[in-house]
């Protein structure tokens, strides 16, 4: 990993943190008994635990700094939900060997355990990466690690983020953290990557949304809404927003991107308005107007809000939504349309829908597109944007249904030997090195380009919950129950059918193992959907969409 890492000062938690019961129960949000007590961060920052010697460092090449991921550590008194099944154990076994400590407390999981290969950056706690395991902590009564995590980065967005001579936005949340310690001075040290040592050089555009809609989750679970009163939480659901909701040259409310500035990470051809974003946007400002107190300038911030809900919905709803009948519509699109009766608003070119798009879509489906800009449509199917719409109501029920559809008309494209394909179809040939420049690790049906990744499994089971559907995502975790476990819980899959472990994969990707278990629980119990998945709002437009035949059949 690059050394340009930026080092951020220690914050320790509260002693009254170590209070919260390791195995209390998920309790219901309740809106109306919301709690007035504000604390600040600077009263969380007393009595800082000195480093116990006893516990197991990782060495750097540093001589002076280790890091710690602190593996063995004890499971907790509470019991898993469910059933078990084999595997259970060995994930929630495998999880908590992943947890990252600081100054005693834990504070997030690492991205993976594979001691086989290089570390690069998968000893750091990343924010998408961790969410899973977030979920899977809630689930199992233990919130005290989400609470920490939030507290923790929360912190970290307060420190001025520079690349070379050019200082990001103050909202920005980093991509990842480690935690580093100072044997000379017995104390942990943060660092963080605000995307100055990512490949590329992004900013990670989707871990203020991760952070935000993780921030309800967590109020939702454990009903303490004290933690989102804080004044230094409200500033920073705040800051965040007003980097996604300022006013520029934008004509559309969809959020302007650079390629790379998500979980697809390398240049994958998804700069502009890509579907995950958008969905990502859409749920976190539904969790941040939910959260947002009006006093300090909320209630300015609710208000930009609801308008931005308003648009954004109708333009997802109506250019991003593709199904047999829309597909017909483009077909027949006249261009050079010109004044506001336009019917063809991008001046999409017929002639550059690909051929795989008339195959793959069924009469009985539907999705929303990769990518929606002037003169330009990315018709590949992305499965996180498309899920997350789902769970935010972007979609509409009737959408939403259409997309469950999909899923079962194209199981063998979507789902294959191993679930999940991160997007369909693959690039390849000439199209490959074009869009990719050609990538060496996003090879045809590799990694981003088509792989199959198994922490997509939680956003499938939770969409399938939502829609009705369970028997989806059974049959899903049941082809997953066949090889996950013994293949060392891989990182993605490669192939057209998910059969190869991928070529490049780490082996117990804590992410692959935490979605597994949140898959398990939230078919056991249902109610835990309620985290992550918000009904749609009445005060939100509809637009008028004409009734396709994927929503009658």
């Amino acid at each position: 990993m690059p050394s340009s890492l930026m080092t951020i000062e220690s914050l320790s938690l509260d002693s009254a943190d170590e209070g919260l019961m390791m195995d209390m129960r998920p309790r219901p949000l309740n809106l109306e008994n919301r709690s007035m007590e504000e604390k600040s961060l600077n009263e969380l920052a007393k009595g800082m635990e000195p480093v116990k010697s006893s516990e197991r460092l990782e060495a750097l090449a540093s001589p002076s700094l280790s890091i710690r991921s602190f593996l063995g550590t004890p499971r907790s008194s509470c019991h898993t939900p469910f059933a078990p099944h084999p595997m259970v154990a060995d994930a929630w076994e495998n999880l908590r060997k992943s947890l990252v400590y600081y100054r005693g407390k834990p504070v997030g999981t690492i991205a993976a355990l594979d001691s086989t290969e290089e570390a690069l950056n998968y000893n750091q706690v990343f924010v998408r990466d961790f969410f899973p395991s977030a979920l899977a902590f809630l689930m199992n009564g233990e919130p005290e690690i989400v609470k920490n995590f939030l507290l923790k980065t929360l912190h970290l967005q307060a420190w001025e983020k520079r690349i070379d001579c050019f200082t990001l936005g103050e909202g920005v949340m980093p991509a990842s953290f480690k935690v580093l310690h100072d044997p000379e001075r017995h104390t942990d040290i943060l660092i963080a990557d605000f995307g100055e040592s990512a490949i590329g050089r992004v900013a990670p555009v989707d871990s203020g949304f991760w952070w935000i809609i993780l921030l309800r989750a967590y109020i939702k679970c454990t009903g303490d809404h004290s933690l989102a009163d804080m004044p230094d939480i409200q500033r920073g659901m705040r800051l965040i927003l007003t980097l996604c909701l300022s006013e520029g040259f934008d004509t559309f409310p969809t959020l302007l991107c650079a390629d790379g500035c998500c979980m697809i990470d390398r240049r994958m051809g998804i700069y502009g308005y890509p579907i995950e974003i958008q969905a990502l946007f859409f749920l976190a400002l539904r969790c941040a107007r939910v959260l947002l107190k009006p006093e300090g300038g909320g209630k300015e911030f609710i208000e930009r809000i609801d308008k931005r809900l308003h648009a954004l919905s109708y333009h997802m709803r109506t250019y991003f939504w593709l199904d047999h009948e829309q597909l017909n519509n483009i077909y027949r699109y006249k261009t050079e349309e010109y004044s506001h009766t336009a019917v063809n608003k991008f001046n999409v070119i017929p002639d550059s829908i690909p051929d795989w798009v008339f195959d793959f879509m069924p009469m009985r489906g539907g999705y929303f597109v990769g990518n929606v800009s002037p003169a330009r449509v990315d018709f590949r199917w992305f499965c996180l944007g498309n899920c997350v719409a789902i769970l935010s109501s972007l979609a509409t029920p009737e959408q939403a249904s259409a997309i469950m559809d999909l899923f079962e008309e194209r199981w063998e494209d979507l789902i294959g030997d191993m679930p999940l394909k991160i997007a369909y179809p693959t690039l390849e040939n000439h199209e490959w090195r074009i869009v990719t420049g050609c990538d060496p690790k996003n090879t045809r049906w590799s990694y981003h380009n088509g792989g199959s990744w198994p922490v997509l499994l939680w956003l499938l089971t939770a969409a399938c919950i939502k829609t009705g559907r369970p028997q989806i995502a059974r049959k899903a975790i049941e082809l997953m129950e066949r090889r996950l476990a013994k293949d060392h819980w891989p990182e993605y899959y490669d192939g057209k059918n998910g059969r190869l472990i991928g070529k490049q994969a780490r082996k117990y990707q804590t992410w692959s193992i935490a979605g597994y278990l949140v898959s398990k629980m939230m078919l056991e119990d249902p109610s835990h959907l309620g985290m992550i998945s918000l009904e749609e709002d009445k005060r939100i437009l509809k637009p008028r969409l004409t009734r396709s035949v994927s929503w009658t059949c």
